[in-house]
């Protein structure tokens, strides 16, 4: 028989072959929809519902926290032993819920969980940190060998970084968790999760592991230093930060580290979530718009003009938007640095972001000297930030480092042309052809960005086809589902 017979003879076959699935249970500290501070909710939520969409098996462990119900949720175990060090342990009971296909256990220890903050109140970060997130290790363990056994454990930041260091460890003999494969996303290097040496007894792990070598390379416990070295494979929420955080600048006392591991590590920009993130149905807006129609554009700009209390004579001008927390890693020293040089420009400027006060004292007084171009609101609140992306013309992101940053892929959707640094995801998403960037993080160059931007506004029919250009971008989940399906599947092998 002829080669090329044989072939054809296998092609049936072979059309019935079907690539294998991943069975993932994500480790997270937060997801949407039942709690979130932050883009890390997102993510964690967004991506297990694409990864079941395209086939996966993907559910979440996460606490319990005061503010998540458990009306009509079924407690499904009742009596989850969750043991640390010496005299420290926790008993806890699971719950499951389901939302898009997507399980979720919740681990309610009320004794860890039940308060009024996620990792903290008014007074700061709460000082047991460290025992509740490694409690949720320790469950979502408990998870696996009583409830719901994956091939992968996804661990998302430091919050979940215990998961690998345990399984490399106290429960390197137990069979229960053989060929188990772990993967942890990094989603911000800057917060690493570093305690005092003394509390490692606390965790229920052996002093030996206190080494150059282990948790300890910088005198501390460091939760994340010990997932990135213990995981498997690791990930980063974009290609570029990929990259960052294996320089001094941006690896925050681990690039070493992370180097060293540069073949387990990989890039994956997170998506979007365009059932909530669409001008064409967004239900905040003062008129919907698509790239073909842009009149309610302005109609939703007038609006957004009104809520921030600003002149309607400004419906002309540019309008630049700012939705973020007012943090030093957001950039926004830059914008204090030329405030007087800026607001002599001619356009308007409205800022929503929760505070640090250092920058809520800087935008409220900029504020009040220009109240006729520039408004600011010192809140999180969804409905307005909807409102900002749908009304303003600009979107203004200066991060000194920004891991993977959403805002800017939420701009080029609703026709808000982002002015960005170009790091991290902010240097994915963005180019010359949908936006304005600079790299130097200097005033300087914030200012020339700004300018560069201003100036081509001016060019209606240049700047138009730029929104367009912007709002035909597909930054949707399913890409990103598959190549973090892929990943679990060469773990798997």
């Amino acid at each position: 028989m002829q080669a090329g017979a044989r072939q054809a003879m296998a092609l049936p076959y072979l059309a019935k072959m079907e690539v294998p699935m991943a069975k993932v249970l994500m480790v997270a500290s937060e997801a949407n929809p039942f709690a979130k501070t932050g883009g890390l909710a997102d993510m964690v939520g967004a991506l297990a519902a694409a990864l079941r969409a395209g086939g996966d098996q993907a559910a979440i462990v996460m606490p319990r926290y005061r503010a998540v119900s458990l009306e009509n949720v079924p407690r499904i175990y009742d009596d989850l032993r969750v043991w640390l060090g010496t005299g420290v342990w926790y008993r806890a009971a699971v719950y499951r819920a389901v939302a898009g296909e997507v399980s979720y256990y919740f681990i309610d220890c009320p004794l860890l969980y039940d308060r009024d903050g996620i990792y903290g109140d008014a007074a700061g970060d709460f000082p047991d940190n460290y025992l509740r997130f490694a409690a949720l290790c320790q469950a979502a363990l408990g998870v696996v060998r009583s409830i719901d056994r994956p091939e992968v454990l996804h661990c998302h930041d430091w919050q979940a970084a215990l998961v690998p260091v345990y399984l490399h460890t106290r429960f390197s003999a137990d069979p229960t968790f053989l060929g188990l494969k772990t993967l942890l996303t990094i989603h911000n290097l800057g917060y690493q999760g570093s305690y005092p040496k003394e509390v490692l007894p606390q965790l229920g792990l052996e002093g030996a592991v206190f080494a150059p070598d282990g948790l300890g390379s910088h005198g501390q416990v460091n939760l994340l230093e010990g997932g990135i070295r213990y995981s498997d494979a690791l990930n980063a929420v974009s290609p570029t930060y990929a990259r960052e955080i294996q320089t001094p600048e941006l690896g925050f006392g681990l690039e070493d580290l992370i180097s060293a591991r540069s073949g387990e590590l990989r890039g994956i920009l997170n998506g979007v979530d365009y059932t909530e993130w669409d001008p064409e149905t967004d239900p905040y807006l003062a008129a919907r718009y698509s790239a073909s129609d842009l009149s309610g554009k302005r109609l939703s700009k007038q609006d957004l003009l009104a809520e921030f209390g600003l002149p309607p004579e400004n419906l002309d001008q540019p309008l630049i938007g700012i939705v973020s927390r007012f943090d030093s890693q957001k950039g926004f020293e830059l914008i204090e640095e030329i405030a007087k040089e800026l607001a002599a420009e001619d356009f308007g400027l409205v800022a929503l972001g929760t505070s640090d006060g250092k920058y809520e004292q800087f935008f409220q007084a900029w504020a009040a000297a220009y109240p006729q171009k520039i408004a600011v609101r010192i809140a999180y609140d969804n409905r307005l930030a909807h409102k900002i992306e749908g009304g303003c013309d600009m979107f203004l992101m200066p991060s000194r480092y920004e891991p993977c940053g959403l805002n800017q892929m939420y701009s080029l959707r609703y026709g808000a042309v982002p002015i960005v640094r170009a790091t991290g995801g902010l240097n994915d998403t963005v180019d010359e052809q949908t936006g304005f960037t600079f790299r130097e993080y200097t005033g300087q160059a914030l200012l020339e960005a700004i300018r560069a931007a201003l100036a081509v506004f001016r060019d209606q029919d240049r700047w138009v086809a730029m929104m367009r250009r912007g709002m035909a971008r597909d930054f949707s989940w399913g890409a990103a589902a598959a190549q973090y399906s892929a990943l679990y599947r060469r773990l798997i092998g």
